[in-house]
């Protein structure tokens, strides 16, 4: 129940929590690092383009080893049976995460897209958005501590546990009495057939 999602909800749960760990495949070397997603014609996931710093030892790592796992953490909350009107009701937690498998390759002609690229997906919303190319000659300086990587997506497990279990009365309790609006937007989401 809680794995069946559609290929918008992996794409939206990327665009909308873009800072994973990224992790080597032994778990030596791991760093957050934001992270942009492509698609494929079906909407599947199959690439996640990102940078990090030419220091970071996790370079080091995936150069020896290109695979990596990749973890996305979305909207999370705990919730509280005073949540669900409930006193015998277990407390439990929503979330939504994904986790992703894929090959990493580094590229220095694919910095400075990289870079393009995440900084138009978080500021197009912004009535003046902010462009790298505003640094000036600073640019240059601060590029070339850091480089570009596609990673190639080989596997994805993702799991949305929204309340698609809960009873109507108690989803429609937890809706009306929780605060945090990230989670409840995901979970009326997941929800759609069981609300008015």
């Amino acid at each position: 129940m809680f794995e069946q999602y559609a290929a918008d909800d992996l794409r939206d749960l990327i665009a909308q929590f873009p800072l994973a760990w990224v992790t080597s495949t032994d778990g030596e070397e791991a760093s957050l690092l934001p992270l942009v997603g492509r698609f494929g014609a079906a909407g599947e996931l199959t690439e996640l383009i990102g940078h990090l710093t030419l220091a970071n030892p996790l370079r080091a790592a995936l150069i020896r080893d290109p695979g990596a796992l990749i973890l996305f953490k979305g909207p999370d909350a705990y919730i509280s049976p005073s949540h669900a009107g409930r006193r015998d009701w277990g407390p439990t937690w929503n979330y939504a995460q994904a986790r992703v498998w894929a090959e990493i390759a580094f590229d220095p002609d694919l910095t400075g897209p990289s870079l393009e690229l995440l900084a138009d997906r978080l500021e197009h919303f912004r009535e003046h958005p902010w462009h790298p190319a505003e640094l000036g000659a600073r640019y240059q300086q601060l590029a070339r501590h850091i480089i570009g990587f596609r990673a190639r997506v080989t596997r994805v497990k993702a799991k949305f546990k929204l309340g698609q279990d809960e009873r109507p009365e108690t989803l429609h309790h937890i809706l009306d009495s929780h605060s945090d609006p990230a989670l409840l937007e995901w979970m009326r989401r997941f929800n759609p057939g069981r609300l008015p």
